[in-house]
């Protein structure tokens, strides 16, 4: 498994566990863009740019949902 590969685990495992926690605190939500901006990184990176593109819509969301839920 090279780095990237690693990268790319990294950052679906920490959407996954930031989406099951999201209920805990508006902080979770902002973990998820985080882990969300990370994975269209390496979606861009791989050469995959649908998913990248898919993964940076999914980062603006979240981040839309944080701030709502913050407030």
């Amino acid at each position: 498994m090279d780095a990237l590969s690693l990268f790319g685990l990294f950052a679906v495992t920490a959407m996954l566990v930031c989406y099951a926690l999201e209920d805990r605190s508006h902080w979770y939500i902002l973990g998820f863009a985080v882990a969300c901006a990370l994975g269209s990184a390496y979606g861009f990176l791989q050469g995959a740019w649908p998913f990248g593109l898919v993964e940076a819509v999914w980062t603006v969301v979240a981040l839309r949902r944080w701030s709502f839920r913050r407030q």
